[in-house]
Order: C-alpha cells, then structure tokens, then sequence
C-alpha cells in the first residue's frame, strides 16, 4: 500500500511538469498512471522506475528554476547599472523581471502544496467527516490565497504596462518639438496622475493582514446596462463594473461604497430606484389606509411588504433603505421634542422615570416564570421579555399629533406621562444594546463567574447613568447660555431664506445625536433633547421650526416604515396564524394589564382616568425589536425561529395598536375634545 500511495503521488507531482514533453510522452504517463492506479500490468522494479523518473524530472525542472532565478538577479542588476536607459524604463524592466521572479516561486509551492495535500488525505480517515471537512477548509484557504496572489501580479502586470506606455511617451516627446497646448497637456496628465496616487486608499493592501479579516470568494453581477452595450470596448466595460454587486457564500450581497478613482462622480442606480419606486408606490397605499378609516403608516408597511423579500423582491439595496429610514426616526422624535417642553417633562419626570422600569422588571420576571415552566434559557427569557417591554416612539408620536394637551385644569396631561415614559424606554434601549455582549456570555458562563457577571452589569449600568447624568448636565449648559443666542443668530440670517434655518436646526439635532452615541446613550434621546431645548424659546419659535421640519420627516418616515414591511413575512404569519395571533394577544394584554397596574401605584389620584389612554399606547412592541432581534441571533442569543416569531409578534402588535388607542380615547376622552389624529 505505501509503494501504490507513493507511486499515486509522485504520479501527481509528474503530471504538471506534462506540459514540457511531447504530445507522445504524455499520452505514455497518462496510461502508465491509470495502470498503476488499477494495480495492472505493474511490476515492482517498474514502479521503483517510475518513481525514480518522476524524482528526477522533478528535481531537474528545481534546478533549472534555480539557474533561471540567478539568471533574473543579474539581469535585475545589470538593468540597474545601465546608464543609456531612463528611470521609466528601468523601472518597468525591473518590475517585470521580479513579476516573473514570484511566477516561478509561486509555481514551486504549488507542486509542494499539492503534495502535501495528497498525503494529508492519504493519512485522513475518509468515514472522519470533522477530518474532511478540516481538509476542505485548510484547502479552500489555499485556493483563496493563491487567488489573491494571481489577483495582485495582474494588477502588478497592468502597472507594469503603465510605466511601459509612460516610457514610451517619454522617448517620444524627447524626439519631436512639442507645441504650447501639448505642453500644458503634459503638465496637466502629470499633475492628475500625482493626484490618483495622493488620493488613492490602498485598502486592500492594507486591510488584508489585519486581524480578522478573512479571504472570502464571491461573484459579480454586472448590471444590465454594461452587460448590453455592445460597441464598448473591454476597457470601458471593466471601468462600469465599480457598481456591479457582489454575492458571498453565504448569500450576502454587497455595493460599491467608495470607488477606487474618487475623481468620477457615481450613483447608485438601486438604490435610486428603489427610493423612487417606494415613493410611487406609497401614494396608493396611504391613501387606501386612509380611506378605510387606518393610519397612513399602515399603508406604508404595506407597500413594503410588497415591494420586499415576501412580495416582488425588487428592492436591491435593502440596509441602505433602512439607513435612510432611520433618519425618519431621528426627525420624528425631534419633533416630538419640539412639542414636549422642558417644563411638561418637568411635571411628569418621576412618572416617566419609575412606570418604565417597574414595567420592564415585571416583564423579566414573568418572562423567567414562563422559561422556566417551558425550559427555556435564562438569557433568552430576559432577552425576549426585555425586547417586548419596548413600545414603539415613533407610531404613539403619529397618534399623538396634535391631539388635545390637557384635559382638566391642573391634571397632568397624557400626552405628556406616554411620551415621558417613551423616552426612558428609549433610553433603557440605549442601556439594553450596552449589555448585550455581556448577556452573550452569560450563556456560555459557569456558575464560579456568576458574581463577575453580576458585577460587570452593574459597572455598565453605572457608566450607562454617569452618562444620562452627563447628557443632561450638557443639555442644562446648552438651554441657559447657548441655544438662545444661537438661534437668534440662524433667524436673522435665514430671514427671506429658510435654508438657513433649516441647515442649522438639523445641524443642532445631528449634534445631540453625535453627543448621546458617543456616551453610549440612544441616539433617539440626542434627537428629543434637540427638540425640547430648542422647545423652550416659546410656542413662536417652536410653530416656524415645525412648518420647516414636518416636510424632511414625513418623508423620511414613509422610508421608515416602508424598511419596517421589508421584514413582514405574510406566508409565515398564515401557516402560524393561530399561534401567532395567540401570542400577540397574549403579550398586548399583559402588556396593557401591567402598564394599568404600574400607573395605578404611581398615578395622583386626580388623574387615575388617564392611566386606561397611557396603558393604550404602551400595548404594543417597538419597531427596535428588529433591530435587537437581529443582533441576538447573530450572537446565538435566539434562534430563527424566536426571531421569526419576535418579528410576527411586532408587527402583528402594531397592526392591533390604532383599534385600541381608538377604543380608549373613545372612552376616557370627551367627544368635543377628540381630533382627528386618532
């Protein structure tokens, strides 16, 4: 068995040196290696003959890479020396003298590679499936890097051709007069091609033995407008490949971000189209939401649904469309802000503080009560029962708006008490999202690193309210000394121009959203505090802010809540109807019981009728859900299919919202003071 296993390997050695004998000679070893393989006709001093020719055949094409090799080094120097050849010129016979140097290094560690290869297999157990598949990795690994290495000496090759084209200008412009314009010509290619290396990132060069970073194969899909032209040239086709997509192993699909030449304006043609084809599309579900007495925003879902994974699937560039739709969130709870004052939230703070996070703890604890009875991990309990204590800010904002503020004289306002409490949730979001790495390992901990766990939470929970206490201290500065002057500044010089103003508003907002992300704070409450600071230069300030606002965020709302439908699953909510419909009344209710129970102990007693309308807002789970679901699978945390029924779980919840806000505003609210907003 050892000689066959030798004879087999060294037959593989021989035949890639095939290409250097004869048609004959090759047709001879093909034959001579499938008798031996078969065991036919093969005796043993011809298989020790055939082993000793492969060896010397072998060695001889080493030593004669090596004579090559000194060969290269000599020529390299002998270029180096040559007084009669320019620095171009020198520099492209070097570079393809050192091009040619890696070829033939590069074809040695494949022989040698491929030998080992052979005998690791030879060694592996083929009934060993870890062993297989250990095998396939440690050579699809081979192939990527080999793949990178191609993929580097073409690029090399093609600067090679460039510095051979630049001698060749040289010796050509040394030969001839040169007029005025080709002169400034001249300078002018110099001084662009000066440009392309001082801008030019080498990322690729520089990410890749970076820490983490891994070889991945993927395919490009060219676009149908390169693919169809048919009297462009090679070249002009490669250069339209930049916004081609990308599509890994694992069935990821990537764009451009930033070109190689940054001197060429581009676009993102998905993209484009898919915002365009989402605003065209909305036109007609809104207006049929409204007609049949729901809110616009279920509209928009639903033109998502139709237009996402579950529907037509035509839109491409679906993170970026959920990145633009974040900026509705972010306007939208600046306008809520807007209208939140700092004197109002004053009224309701402790409100606002305590009737969260008794909520939150309630639903931890019978989200453990229930994983236990069902055996469920303590960490998926505490993450899934965290999740659904979220409601939605931006959904009670579109029922609140412009809604009556106050119903009796002295009596704390509703409005006031649900967006209180929706803000501390934002903010325990913000805290939620800090502890989650630590959550993770709590799942693969032991018992003996319980107490470091325990303490690592409250070190963050520290650090998370040093930084709500530092947030709040800065918004204290900003309100007494800064935000007044600075907006007198942006209305006088926005007068006759509301560009102005616009622009320093958003600018304001962006600003508390950088502050509160970099103390690890939600960048939704960055985006409230805006509101209520600049809220608190009186109701004329706030009425001209809003006209100039409302336009930018319901727009960027409807990409909202479009990116919100990209993840509803019709087909999966109809085979699981009945458990899905179960759950999501199940969690509505507790979640509207608890909220009942929580204001009822917190609530004054003058104002205990407006606890069934607060209670009403709450029942529902918040859109960040998603985003908190998506993460903790990545993590392990949940598996698809909690995720898949979280997701259900959320926008079922969502849909039931306006039926119960309308319910408990018709009940608790006097009939002359209803609007139409609900």
């Amino acid at each position: 068995m050892k000689a066959t296993g030798l004879i087999s390997l060294w037959t593989l050695v021989s035949l890639p040196c095939g290409p250097l004998a004869n048609p004959a000679e090759r047709e001879d070893v093909v034959k001579h290696a499938i008798k031996l393989h078969r065991g036919k006709g093969a005796v043993i001093t011809q298989r020790k003959q055939w082993v000793l020719e492969s060896c010397r055949k072998l060695s001889g094409l080493l030593r004669q890479k090596n004579v090559v090799l000194n060969k290269l080094k000599n020529a390299i120097r002998a270029v180096e020396k040559d007084a009669g050849l320019s620095d171009e010129e020198k520099l492209f016979q070097v570079h393809t003298f050192e091009i040619f140097q890696k070829e033939l290094n590069e074809s040695e560690n494949s022989v040698f590679q491929a030998i080992h290869g052979l005998q690791r297999a030879l060694q592996g157990d083929y009934k060993d499936v870890v062993n297989m598949k250990e095998s396939s990795r440690q050579r699809l690994e081979a192939l990527r890097e080999a793949a990178i290495k191609e993929e580097m000496e073409y690029v090399e090759l093609l600067a090679a051709e460039k510095h051979q084209v630049e001698a060749l200008k040289n010796m050509q412009h040394q030969n001839k007069s040169l007029s005025m314009l080709d002169e400034i010509l001249e300078d002018v290619r110099k001084a662009a091609d000066r440009l392309e290396e001082e801008i030019e990132e080498h990322a690729f060069d520089d990410n890749k033995s970076v820490r983490g970073v891994n070889f991945e194969a993927v395919l490009r899909v060219e676009e149908d407008e390169a693919s169809s032209k048919r009297n462009a040239s090679k070249r002009e086709v490669e250069d339209d490949l930049g916004l081609s997509m990308l599509i890994d192993s694992q069935n990821n699909q990537y764009i451009l971000t930033k070109p190689r030449d940054s001197t060429i304006p581009r676009a993102d043609h998905h993209f484009i189209k898919d915002i365009v084809t989402i605003g065209m599309l909305s036109l007609p579900c809104g207006w049929l939401c409204t007609t049949i007495g729901l809110p616009t925003m279920f509209g928009y879902i639903i033109c998502g649904v139709l237009l996402g994974p579950s529907g037509l699937n035509s839109i491409k560039s679906i993170v970026q469309v959920e990145t633009l739709g974040e900026f509705g969130v972010f306007f939208t709870l600046f306008l809520v802000g807007l209208e939140f004052s700092p004197e109002r939230l004053r009224k309701v703070w402790k409100i606002s503080l305590q009737g969260p996070c008794y909520m939150t703890i309630l639903m931890i604890a019978f989200g453990l009560l229930w994983g236990h009875l069902l055996q469920i991990r303590p960490t998926q309990s505490v993450f899934i029962s965290t999740c659904l204590s979220l409601s939605s800010t931006p959904l009670v904002s579109r029922f609140l708006a412009g809604s009556v503020r106050g119903d009796k004289e002295g009596d704390i306002d509703y409005s006031s008490v649900l967006l209180g409490m929706l803000v501390m949730q934002d903010v325990q979001l913000g805290l939620f999202i800090a502890v989650m790495p630590t959550l993770i390992q709590a799942g693969v901990s032991t018992y003996s690193s319980i107490f470091k766990e325990i303490l690592r939470i409250l070190i963050l929970i520290g650090q998370i309210l040093f930084s709500l206490a530092a947030v709040f201290l800065l918004c204290l500065v900003i309100k007494t000394y800064l935000i007044g002057p600075y907006y007198r500044k942006l209305h006088t010089e926005s007068k006759g121009n509301k560009e102005i103003l616009i622009l320093g508003i958003t600018a304001f907002t962006f600003l508390m959203l950088t502050i509160t992300e970099l103390l690890d704070v939600s960048m939704e409450l960055g985006c409230f505090l805006a509101g209520a600071l600049i809220s608190s230069q009186g109701h004329m300030v706030t009425e001209e802010i809003m006209c100039c606002i409302e336009p930018i965020r319901d727009f960027l709302a409807i990409i909202f809540f479009a990116s919100i439908g990209l993840h509803v699953f019709p087909t999966f909510v109809i085979y699981e109807l009945t458990v899905l419909l179960f759950l999501t009344l199940s969690v509505v209710i507790m979640k509207f019981v608890l909220a009942v129970l929580v204001l009822s102990l917190i609530l004054p007693k003058t104002s205990q009728y407006i606890k069934w309308i607060v209670s009403a807002g709450l029942a529902q789970v918040s859109e960040f859900s998603f985003v908190l679901g998506s993460r903790a699978r990545r993590a392990g945390i949940i598996s698809r299919e909690v995720y898949l029924l979280i997701l259900s779980v959320t926008t079922l919840s969502l849909l039931l919202a306006p039926a119960l806000w309308r319910a408990a505003i018709m009940k608790c609210v006097p009939r002359p003071e209803r609007r139409s907003s609900t």
